[in-house]
């Protein structure tokens, strides 16, 4: 257990923390009539994770998948291998040039991935933003997903940005920094928060006949 922050570990955390949004703000309560009980979605942490969110970046599901499946095939999965290929044993399992390059470097970062489990949110962010080809976003959600992370946002997320516009009816989307400033209010349920922005975008946008 980290004594730095609270912990999401199950559904009745994230059950916790929309039960608390939605007396704090009534449009979240709006939202959650919509859209029922949130998901857990927590993942296992690790370098996997992280370069599963390498292979994502920028292709579709479907690509992604088939690309993660030749890496394991590959046997390509795990620090060490990726440390040790060269960038043309990567290429040939389907990354590009710039995401072969992005997960030889996350692999020979020596990233303490056991650490991070007890660093507070802001120093996890640090830590794997000075890898190349990691983002904020990708460490925010590293944060949120594999760490479990109760009071972590990702305003950068358009999903979330759209979400936000929609359920407090603004004229446009918030950049990433006002978004940032407003989910301060949120607070310490800012990850609860997301997956009700995720769940009530995606209801909306299927009310709306967009897949």
């Amino acid at each position: 257990m980290s004594g730095i922050e609270r912990i999401i570990r199950g559904e009745d955390c994230v059950a916790e923390g929309a039960a608390w949004l939605a007396a704090r703000e009534p449009r979240f309560a709006r939202a959650l009539e919509a859209t029922g009980p949130l998901p857990l979605r927590l993942r296992p942490d690790g370098f996997g994770q992280l370069l599963g969110a390498i292979v994502s970046q920028q292709v579709s599901v479907a690509s992604a998948r088939a690309i993660w499946a030749r890496l394991e095939a590959g046997g390509m999965v795990t620090e060490a291998a990726v440390a040790a290929a060269s960038e043309e044993d990567l290429r040939g399992l389907g990354l590009s040039r710039q995401k072969a390059s992005y997960a030889q470097a996350l692999a020979r970062a020596g990233v303490d991935f056991g650490a991070l489990r007890d660093m507070p949110t802001a120093d996890v962010v640090k830590t794997l933003v000075a890898v190349k080809g990691i983002g904020v976003w990708t460490a925010e959600i590293y944060a949120m997903f594999s760490l479990g992370r109760a009071d972590v946002f990702a305003p950068g997320d358009l999903a979330l940005q759209e979400g936000v516009r929609m359920l407090f009816a603004l004229e446009e989307r918030p950049k990433e920094r006002a978004l940032r400033s407003m989910a301060e209010d949120w607070a310490p349920w800012r990850s609860v928060a997301a997956r009700l922005l995720w769940a009530y975008y995606h209801v909306e946008k299927q009310r709306e006949g967009i897949a």
